[in-house]
């Protein structure tokens, strides 16, 4: 099987019409915010991180309040987080680092977003897309196991998938699939037990091809076994 334009076309009209509203779960009230938020997401669920982002952000709202605090305040904070104690410490090294060398503001460049501590290439596209409209593909566990899935690219690893998205899809439609796909992830496409059944994809996905055409050749057969099994 192989993926035409034609798919990509489909897969767009579909993602975009099932998921119209899809943005990030994450909350927060500036850049600063986001940038923390999706640093403090890594290994835990965008729920948990909100919980614990309310009480941080309003105590310290910005990377001058944050710059002002300590490991200990912080971690207090958010120690119900995974990984709480190594996250305290990035987090409050780049309100210093924000204080120190950009006035308090974040940088809008990858380059400069990935410098940070703790801050990767998904968290400086998040940072991108969603606090700064810039085009940009976030891959996360979602998008990296539903873009493989489904068959719009074949990728073995994060980076070569955001890639291939990249020159998969029209860059005016980046922001809004890098959204849809990680809902579809959650809702839809689950790591176990997908809903197929349930899937707008289905008819288009890969995976569902392969998984349901093999079902519907093997029924037969199991059905032909399980009665000869009854008979002896």
């Amino acid at each position: 099987m192989r993926w035409t334009k034609k798919d990509t076309q489909l897969l767009l009209q579909i993602m975009e019409k099932t998921y119209p509203s899809a943005e990030c779960a994450l909350e927060f009230q500036s850049l600063f915010q986001l940038l923390i938020a999706v640093t403090l997401s890594a290994q835990t669920t965008d729920k948990q991180v909100n919980v614990v982002t309310r009480e941080l952000f309003a105590r310290y709202p910005d990377a001058s309040s944050m710059a002002r605090a300590t490991e200990e305040e912080i971690s207090g904070i958010i120690k119900r987080l995974g990984l709480y104690k190594t996250k305290a410490k990035n987090i409050l090294q780049i309100a210093r680092i924000l204080e120190q060398e950009y006035e308090g503001q974040v940088p809008q460049d990858r380059e400069s977003l990935v410098k940070l501590p703790g801050v990767g290439r998904k968290t400086a596209n998040v940072v991108l897309s969603v606090g700064c409209g810039i085009p940009a593909i976030a891959v996360d566990t979602h998008v990296f196991r539903v873009a493989n899935r489904i068959g719009v690219v074949d990728e073995p690893d994060v980076l070569k998938t955001e890639k291939a998205l990249m020159k998969r899809l029209p860059e005016e439609t980046w922001i809004m699939m890098h959204h849809a796909l990680i809902w579809h992830g959650r809702l839809v496409c689950k790591a176990r037990n997908p809903l197929c059944g349930q899937c707008p994809l289905r008819g288009l996905c890969f995976y569902e091809k392969e998984h349901f055409n093999r079902d519907e050749k093997e029924g037969p057969e199991k059905e032909k076994n399980q009665a000869l099994e009854q008979a002896l």
